[in-house]
């Protein structure tokens, strides 16, 4: 397993804010004359997970599966592993999907992280978009980026996500993981807050 550290982050100058994904720039709603220049406006939803090895040992030997994207100023920016939920699936089932083809990794979910959402504009259109975000065990495979979204994978040493992680929400949401890790090293899986219920995508 290859650990990446810190002073390996290849992004230079300030980390960037939280929000949508490079290639999108944030919204405004444009009302010109007569509302004709008025956007559309869609709702999309994504799910993804924080996937820990080692979830049962010391908390310095565990490490998270993060996916590095380089941005339009040449930036790898990491994050974690996410993607559209598909007709039929749930979103716990589109994270665990999600996880395995941008990483090449399996995970078992064990509780909601929580969801971010956020508005960008892209292709003539307003989107919102919320995405669900899972606490997951490594179950098996090795790290792959066969994906040709993502540029590289890497183990991170979950003490250094704070640092990593490009997007605040996401580093909100990995101090939370570290909470849930330690009530479920202390208490067990039945501590662990119960899963919310989701249905299907429809459509």
């Amino acid at each position: 397993m290859t650990h990446v550290s810190t002073t390996e982050n290849t992004a230079a100058g300030p980390q960037p804010s939280p929000g949508p994904p490079a290639a999108a720039k944030p919204s405004r709603p444009r009302s010109g004359r007569g509302g004709r220049d008025r956007l559309r406006t869609v709702h999309e939803t994504s799910a993804g997970g924080l996937v820990i090895d080692g979830i049962d040992g010391p908390h310095e030997e565990q490490v998270a599966a993060l996916i590095g994207r380089v941005d339009r100023r040449g930036r790898m920016l990491w994050s974690l592993p996410k993607g559209h939920i598909e007709q039929g699936e749930t979103a716990e089932q589109t994270a665990i999907r999600e996880v395995a083809e941008e990483t090449g990794i399996q995970g078992k979910v064990l509780a909601a992280l929580g969801s971010i959402d956020y508005w960008f504009v892209t292709d003539g259109r307003r989107v919102h978009k919320t995405v669900h975000h899972y606490l997951m065990r490594f179950s098996g495979g090795e790290l792959c980026d066969e994906d040709l979204e993502v540029t590289e994978v890497a183990w991170v040493p979950l003490l250094e996500l704070p640092a990593r992680l490009a997007y605040a929400d996401e580093r909100r949401l990995a101090e939370l993981a570290g909470e849930l890790i330690r009530t479920l090293q202390i208490h067990g899986p039945d501590a662990l807050p119960p899963l919310p219920r989701t249905a299907p995508r429809r459509r």
